[in-house]
């Protein structure tokens, strides 16, 4: 295993923070995460698919480490963005693994450049559309929270004062509007779907439905975890999806 590197990635006037870490060999994991948070979160996960191939996790524009733009990219944009990164970067043999808003992200990039991915996994996907609002949103985040692992709190209340706000608000928007059922029959990718069984935020019927429309989805919950699954259960997420990369059920 090498020692991580971090660097950036400038698009016009978007920038995104990549940490490359993990092994030479095997497959590379391009990891996207959710709305207010960042590259540093995935944690065990990181460790777990380092061991079978190259990490390459990212603070997209405006989180993390990532300065904020004038103005956020649309979802579709966000996955041409990511295309674009791979291509110049030359990432070989790249799996998208997006949790939460990063699931819709990957879902658009999947969707619109399918001659660069052919393997996606989407933890704990969103929107559900039958609760396409913010403030239900916030009601399901709340009693997702509750009792979750302090580790999980502090990352999210860490991310959320660096990016502030003004910037998550803005993304929130975009988000939200993004129908991203309309866009999932259209990725002809090899799909995993990863669940906590207790995730207020990805309801069951929610994934059944995403298995349902995208051709080549398969469903794994993870039982008696929410919405963060890959930070309480990272070994276990991270060898399901090696297991997904290497064409394994």
């Amino acid at each position: 295993m090498s020692v991580p590197h971090t660097s950036e990635f400038r698009s016009r006037e978007h920038v995104a923070v990549v940490t490359e870490s993990g092994t030479g060999a095997g497959p590379s994991f391009v990891l996207l995460h959710g709305i207010g948070m960042g590259r540093r979160y995935w944690g065990t996960l990181t460790d777990t698919l380092g061991q079978h191939g190259r990490v390459y996790a990212l603070d997209l524009p405006g989180f993390g480490d990532a300065p904020e733009p004038e103005t956020p990219l649309d979802m579709h944009q966000s996955g041409d963005l990511i295309a674009e990164l791979v291509k110049y970067r030359r990432i070989a043999d790249p799996v998208l693994v997006g949790h939460s808003m990063g699931a819709q992200v990957a879902v658009e990039a999947a969707a619109r450049h399918p001659d660069l991915f052919d393997r996606v996994v989407l933890i704990s996907p969103t929107v559900n559309p039958e609760e396409r609002g913010a403030r239900i949103q916030a009601l399901r985040l709340v009693q997702d929270l509750w009792g979750a692992q302090l580790r999980v709190i502090g990352f999210g209340l860490v991310y959320y004062l660096k990016a502030g706000p003004r910037w998550y608000f803005k993304t929130l928007r975009t988000m939200m509007a993004h129908r991203v059922e309309d866009t999932m029959p259209r990725v002809l990718a090899d799909t995993l779907v990863v669940r906590g069984s207790e995730d207020f935020l990805c309801p069951r019927g929610w994934v059944d439905r995403i298995v349902r429309i995208i051709p080549t989805a398969r469903l794994v919950q993870v039982p008696g975890t929410g919405h963060e699954v890959m930070m309480t259960n990272g070994r276990t997420v991270g060898t399901l999806i090696a297991h997904h990369a290497k064409g394994k059920q």
